[in-house]
């Protein structure tokens, strides 16, 4: 039996500080390809993420032809045109100013989905709650993040899209759920503090505002 691992308060610390720095990335060295073998690592990492039943619903889709890639492009731009109608002056003005992605620069694009049909698991732990499924597939996104932050990488959650339409352009099931786009490559730079946080348009609440005991 393999003995388990001490995490010592160093590991904790150092955890602690790969969470901090996990920031949501979009300005890619795009003259940086990432290998092959780093993403496959990586994805491999993702899959070692907790799941409701041990269902494992996550699906990992790499977009690699040029003429996907371009309809999620566009996909993206009609979908951050509509959100803009959704705010007025200042913060309208704020929000167009606002770098939300980096399709265009980052070297991967991992669409990850959510197979809502599938039979591993056998429907244990999601009678009730059936979001399980897309929670799961949440947690190996994290866990990817991670693990890219960890080896280097920078990825970004894009979440501005229409998902039928996305769904359609990658031809993937129609039953699969989109749950995160990432955008993944080196960092053009590295930020502890958020880059929303910076430029004013939330800040970061403190955790005790945020727990609620009964």
């Amino acid at each position: 039996m393999t003995t388990p691992p001490v995490f010592d308060h160093a590991f904790q610390d150092k955890l602690a500080e790969l969470m901090a720095w996990r920031r949501d990335v979009r300005r890619f060295r795009g003259d940086q390809p990432v290998p092959a073998e780093l993403v496959g690592k990586l994805l491999e990492t993702a899959a070692l993420a907790p799941s409701v039943g041990n269902s494992q619903p996550w699906r990992f889709v790499l977009v690699e032809d040029a003429g996907r890639r371009a309809r999620v492009i566009a996909n993206f731009e009609r979908a951050n045109k509509d959100a803009l109608g959704d705010y007025s002056g200042e913060q309208a003005k704020l929000y167009a100013s606002l770098k939300l992605a980096g399709l265009k620069e980052a070297p991967v694009h991992l669409a990850v989905f959510c197979d809502e049909s599938t039979l591993q698991g056998h429907g244990l732990g999601r009678r009730t709650m059936p979001e399980m499924l897309d929670y799961s597939a949440v947690m190996a996104v994290y866990g990817f993040w991670l693990a890219a932050r960890a080896a280097g990488l920078g990825a970004g959650w894009v979440s501005i899209f229409e998902p039928e339409a996305l769904t359609r352009d990658l031809d993937v099931p129609d039953d699969w759920k989109l749950v995160a786009y990432l955008c993944v490559g080196w960092p053009e730079d590295e930020q502890a503090e958020p880059e929303l946080q910076r430029l004013g348009w939330e800040h970061r609440r403190e955790v005790a505002e945020q727990i609620i005991k009964r």
